[in-house]
């Protein structure tokens, strides 16, 4: 099994087994879909909008845990913010312009 993200496109990606090209992908829901071969076995799981589905706990972190031992690995996740823009602030007169003689 392997986990993937992509963070240029905000997709995660549960893979089982390798794909081949007679998968079929369900799409279950706007952020979820499931790639299945013509005898129902799954091959992956897309987690689209990742980060959000990933960050519903608000623990912060991603974590693969061993139900068998209890070991846990944890992965921390970012969320992504909004940047805001900035202002500008107005350019100073250049000492050129503080030489001009005043215009009559």
């Amino acid at each position: 099994m392997k986990f993937t993200y992509d963070p240029r496109y905000n997709v995660g990606y549960i893979r089982f087994k390798h794909k081949k090209a007679d998968a079929e992908s369900i799409k279950l829901s706007d952020e979820l879909v499931i790639d299945l071969a013509p005898d129902g076995t799954v091959y992956g799981i897309e987690l689209l909008n990742a980060n959000e589905q990933m960050l519903r706990d608000d623990t912060g972190e991603f974590s693969v845990i061993n139900e068998q031992t209890g070991e846990k690995t944890r992965f921390p996740l970012t969320k992504k913010t909004k940047k805001t823009k900035k202002t500008k602030k107005p350019a100073k007169p250049s000492p050129r312009a503080k030489r001009r003689p005043d215009a009559p």
